[in-house]
C-alpha cells in the first residue's frame, strides 16, 4: 500500500513538483536569513572572542558593551596589577584611523594597539611574517581580507596588488610600514583592522590625556573569577568581566538595541507562511483530485491506519526531498560567497533548526490531506 501511496504522489509530477519547490525555498529561506543573522550575530563580539590566553576583561564601569570604550589611563594597569588574584595584567587599545594609501584614497580602519613587552591580544593565524615582526619600527600588521580589497596597493600602470609585507601606508600622516599579514574574523563594521603595538599606537592617534580602552587580565590559578571582579571594582573602580560575560553582554546589547533580530525574525516567519501555506493548499488539492483512488481503497478495507500510513509516507517524501534540495542550495550559496562580503554562518544547530521548521511545514500540510481522507465517504465519491 505504501507503494502505492508513492505512485499516486509521483504520478501527479505537477503538484508533487509544487510542494517540493515550496518546501525548498521555505528551507532555503529561513535557512539563509538564520545563517545571515548569525554571522552578523558572531560578528559583533569576534573581536572578544578571537583574543585566549586571558580570564578577564577589565573597561570603565560605564561600559555596556564592546565597542563602547570610555578611555582610561594608563596607570589603571598598574592599579589591576595590584589587585589580590591577578597574576598579570597588560593594556590594550582599540580605536580607528584613517590609512592612506600611496595613490592618495583613504579608508577608515579599526586601530589595535598591542602590549608592547608580550604583543598579548594579537592575531594568531598568520599568512606572512610573524609577530614578533611588529616590534619593527613602525611595523603593523594587516588583515588579509583588508589586505587584498580595501587596502589593496595601487599600481602605477593602474590596477592593483595585495598588500604585503615591506609596502608601506600612511596612518595618520604618520609613516607606517606593513610587517605582515594574519587571517582573521570579520568584525561587524567589515573594516580593515590593523595591529601594531601599544605605544606605537599612542604615538600615531591624536594625544589625547586618556588612551587605554581595555586592561586584559590573566588570573592567578585557583582565584574566584567573582572575588576578583568585586576586589577590582572595589580597588579600583573599574569592571572586571570575564571574556564569556562580556561577550554575552555585547550580544545583549546589540540585540536589545538594533533592529536587526526582528527584521530577520520577520523575514523567516513570512518564508514560513508562505511556503507552508503553498505547499499546504497544494498538497490539498492534491488529495482532491485523488480522493476517488482512497475511496476505492477505503471500500475494498483499508483502514484509517493504512490511509493515515500513505499520507505521512507522501508528506514525509516530499518533505525529505523538499529539504535536501533547499539546503544544497544554500550550501552552495554559502561556498560561493566564501571571502565576500556577504558572509553565512552554516553550523549544525541551525541546520537542524531548519530540518525542524521544515518538517513542521510538511506536517501541517500533510494534515490538511489527511483530515480529507479520514473524512471520505466513499459511498460519496462513487455516487
Amino acid at each position: 500500500m505504501l507503494s502505492v501511496a508513492w505512485t499516486m504522489l509521483a504520478g501527479d509530477r505537477a503538484k508533487c513538483l509544487g510542494i517540493v519547490l515550496s518546501l525548498a525555498f521555505t528551507t532555503l529561506l529561513i535557512t539563509q536569513q538564520g545563517a545571515m543573522l548569525q554571522s552578523i550575530l558572531s560578528s559583533t563580539t569576534s573581536f572578544v572572542d578571537s583574543i585566549g590566553g586571558i580570564d578577564m576583561w577589565v573597561t570603565d564601569p560605564r561600559s555596556a558593551y564592546i565597542d563602547d570604550i570610555k578611555a582610561m589611563t594608563d596607570t589603571q594597569v598598574n592599579r589591576v596589577r595590584g589587585v589580590p588574584g591577578v597574576a598579570w595584567a597588560v593594556p590594550l587599545y582599540k580605536g580607528s584611523i584613517r590609512a592612506r594609501l600611496p595613490d592618495g584614497s583613504s579608508q577608515n580602519s579599526q586601530f589595535i594597539g598591542l602590549d608592547d613587552a608580550t604583543l598579548i591580544g594579537g592575531p594568531g593565524d598568520m599568512v606572512a611574517g610573524t609577530l614578533a615582526d611588529l616590534r619593527v619600527a613602525d611595523g603593523i600588521l594587516v588583515d588579509v581580507d583588508a589586505a587584498g580589497g580595501r587596502l589593496a596597493y595601487p599600481l602605477s600602470g593602474g590596477g592593483t596588488r595585495p598588500l604585503a609585507p615591506g609596502d608601506t601606508l600612511e596612518l595618520n600622516d604618520h609613516h607606517a610600514r606593513v610587517m605582515g599579514i594574519y587571517r582573521g574574523r570579520k568584525n561587524f563594521q567589515s573594516q580593515p583592522v590593523i595591529y601594531t603595538t601599544y605605544e606605537r599606537a599612542k604615538a600615531f592617534v591624536p594625544s589625547e590625556r586618556k588612551l587605554l580602552s581595555y586592561v586584559l587580565v590573566k588570573l592567578k590559578p585557583g582565584a574566584d573569577s567573582a572575588a576578583v571582579s568585586r576586589d577590582i571594582a572595589r580597588l579600583t573602580g573599574l569592571k572586571g568581566r570575564t571574556t564569556r560575560e562580556f561577550s554575552e553582554e555585547s550580544l545583549r546589547w546589540f540585540i536589545a538595541n538594533t533592529g536587526v533580530l526582528m527584521n530577520f525574525g520577520l523575514s523567516t516567519v513570512i518564508a514560513f507562511v508562505i511556503g507552508g501555506g503553498i505547499a499546504g493548499m497544494t498538497f490539498h488539492n492534491f488529495m482532491l483530485d485523488n480522493q476517488r483512488h482512497f475511496a476505492v481503497l477505503r471500500a475494498m478495507g483499508a483502514g484509517s491506519g493504512t490511509l493515515i500510513a500513505m499520507v505521512a509516507l507522501q508528506a514525509a517524501g516530499v518533505t525529505l526531498i523538499g529539504y535536501g534540495i533547499g539546503i544544497g542550495a544554500i550550501a552552495l550559496f554559502a561556498f560561493a560567497m566564501a571571502g565576500s562580503e556577504i558572509t553565512l554562518t552554516l553550523t549544525w544547530s541551525m541546520i537542524g533548526a531548519s530540518a525542524a521548521v521544515v518538517v513542521l511545514v510538511g506536517g501541517v500540510s500533510g494534515s490538511f490531506g489527511l483530515r480529507r481522507v479520514l473524512t471520505l465517504d466513499p459511498a460519496v465519491v462513487f455516487k
